[in-house]
């Protein structure tokens, strides 16, 4: 029966024996999980300040690929109307070496995130395949147009999938520490505070019993 004012052991105390040895290895436990508590919460925040370093670059390139889609698709729109579709298909059928795209990664606060290098998007006019006799600027503003949008697509996709893996990081670490915070910590808590109680209760037990003994002599 526990004492006026204590409660009764939860189901994390009610397997637990209370013994010297236990009390021991359950305050290591605390220890061990309060420092992995501490770095999981480092590890959160610093995983914050990085998403809030990027972000601001993420909205400016999102602004910038929607203005270099826009401009790209009114210089082909322009082009197709004075030089017709048909030149247009030809010079895009004159392409011979595609542009390459390179793909490493590197490490954030433990997240491996993208690294995305392009080689040959933007070309000088000698080297895009077309005969620059014979077709006007409006095809080589297409072109550069469309080239300039492709290099925002790469650096966007590179800064997109840093964004999502570091805020699925974010996610993981969160529900780490919630649980350390509200389940694993408050359990050993509370099972420390019942070995701890039934030790004296035990204790005074075992004084009330010498006393007894002594009494008798």
């Amino acid at each position: 029966m526990n004492a006026p004012g204590v409660a009764a052991p939860g189901m994390a105390a009610q397997n637990v024996t209370p013994t010297r040895s236990e009390l021991i290895n359950v305050k290591r436990k605390i220890k061990l999980s309060q420092s992995g508590y501490n770095l999981l919460k480092r590890k959160r925040d610093g995983l914050m300040y990085e998403i809030f370093a990027i972000l601001p670059k993420v909205k400016t390139l999102r602004n910038e690929l929607v203005e270099s889609y826009q401009e790209a698709q009114e210089a082909i729109d322009i082009a197709s109307a004075i030089e017709g579709a048909l030149t247009i298909r030809s010079v895009a059928n004159t392409v011979s070496r595609p542009p390459t795209v390179s793909l490493r990664e590197h490490n954030i606060m433990g997240v491996r995130v993208p690294k995305i290098e392009s080689d040959r998007v933007k070309r000088e006019l000698n080297e895009r395949g077309y005969g620059i006799v014979g077709t006007s600027a409006l095809i080589d503003e297409a072109v550069s147009g469309y080239e300039r949008l492709v290099e925002k697509i790469i650096a966007a996709a590179e800064l997109e999938t840093s964004i999502k893996r570091l805020l699925d990081e974010v996610e993981k670490t969160k529900r780490r520490v919630n649980a350390l915070e509200f389940k694993v910590l408050p359990e050993l808590e509370e099972v420390k505070a019942f070995i701890a109680f039934r030790l004296e209760e035990m204790e005074r037990e075992s004084l009330f019993t010498m006393k007894r003994i002594k009494d008798k002599e």
